[in-house]
């Protein structure tokens, strides 16, 4: 998964998922485009020259590519060795860049009552979402292979970490970190921007990114994109240390015969997720926003305000299938919608379990 002058949303950024704006009085500010995850990504450095925003630039793009070819669910790489050794039925020693993000997701899993579930990867795959040829016209998987995974009932706690050694009792689990890798990579992103003396800057990754400190004192203007991707639903102020991760059915669907198939699975049913159209959170961790939002689309208009309880998520912005945009009161406080005449409803969480 922008901002190009200051005041301005430019057409390009109005094309991505998140947009940037920022202050005519703001100092030296830096725009340098990578790639991280297979995605067009923006770095935005505030008070940096140009040949600093390069040499960082350059460092970051070299992390990124290190964590996709670590993190990659059908690349050659630990991934596919992973999941390879846990259909074995065997402890193994896993690749030590795989144990710190299996133990962020378990944690992430068992409180979203596993909606978002990175166990699932043999169901992404059976579904077609694990290539890399583009085919938007497929048919669907065979309903009895999908009710056989299903019935497997592959979970992030069938793990079992001790130091590097992994093991499961369940063959069916098969790693896929799409769902929280671009959050967890933008956090170690932002560690090591920290660590070269940056404490202002956006990293900003197709629909999503982190923002940590300010633009000379002002906030930063993000924009959020409507459901279509084709337009911006709201803008907010971002100022300090947040990551405002978007889950949409926009993106990587394919279609068959007239009905339109989207990747957000749910692990309850086997097919995609049912009655969201896009989900926004805000959070300090960008891992926890990651994850939170698939489960939050998952979870849907009914059973949101549950999960994000759980997930101590506060900021939540939801759009079902009849356009209607549910926030939490932190969230409400916070977003400036661009039609007000859009039906909204806020929704207070229940306490924590």
């Amino acid at each position: 998964m922008t901002h190009r002058s200051p005041l301005i949303i430019s057409a390009l950024a109005a094309l991505l998922a998140l947009l940037l704006t920022a202050c005519e009085r703001s100092p030296e500010v830096q725009h340098t485009s990578l790639m991280a995850f297979d995605t067009p990504t923006e770095l935005t450095l505030a008070g940096a020259d140009a040949q600093r925003a390069a040499q960082i630039t350059q460092l970051l793009a070299a992390d990124f590519a290190e964590m996709e070819r670590a993190w990659h669910a059908w690349r050659p790489g630990p991934v596919p060795r992973t999941n390879w050794l846990l259909g074995q039925n065997q402890r193994f020693a896993a690749p030590p860049s795989l144990i710190p993000l299996v133990q962020v997701s378990r944690d992430l899993a068992m409180r979203s009552e596993h909606l978002f579930n990175p166990a699932i990867g043999g169901l992404i795959k059976l579904w077609g979402f694990q290539s890399d040829d583009g085919n938007t016209s497929r048919p669907p998987p065979d309903p009895a292979a999908i009710a056989a995974l299903l019935a497997a009932d592959p979970r992030m706690d069938d793990l079992t970490v001790d130091g590097f050694m992994l093991e499961t009792r369940n063959p069916a689990v098969q790693l896929d970190f799409d769902a929280i890798a671009k959050g967890y990579g933008t956090d170690f992103a932002v560690q090591h921007l920290r660590e070269l003396g940056v404490h202002n800057a956006i990293i900003q990754i197709g629909n999503d990114l982190r923002a940590i400190g300010d633009l000379d004192g002002q906030p930063w203007r993000i924009a959020i994109r409507d459901a279509d991707g084709d337009g911006v639903l709201g803008e907010l102020s971002l100022h300090g240390d947040e990551s405002v991760f978007t889950s949409g059915n926009d993106q990587r669907a394919f279609e068959w015969q007239g009905r339109r198939y989207h990747p957000i699975l749910d692990p309850r049913t086997g097919y995609p997720a049912e009655g969201t159209r896009s989900v926004t959170v805000i959070h300090n961790d960008a891992a926890t926003a990651d994850a939170a939002a698939t489960a939050l689309f998952v979870a849907g208009p009914r059973d949101w305000p549950r999960i994000a309880a759980r997930l101590g998520v506060t900021q939540v912005l939801l759009v079902d299938d009849q356009n209607v945009v549910h926030m939490t009161p932190a969230m409400a406080a916070r977003v400036q919608l661009s039609d007000p005449d859009m039906l909204t409803r806020v929704a207070e969480l229940p306490a924590a379990p």
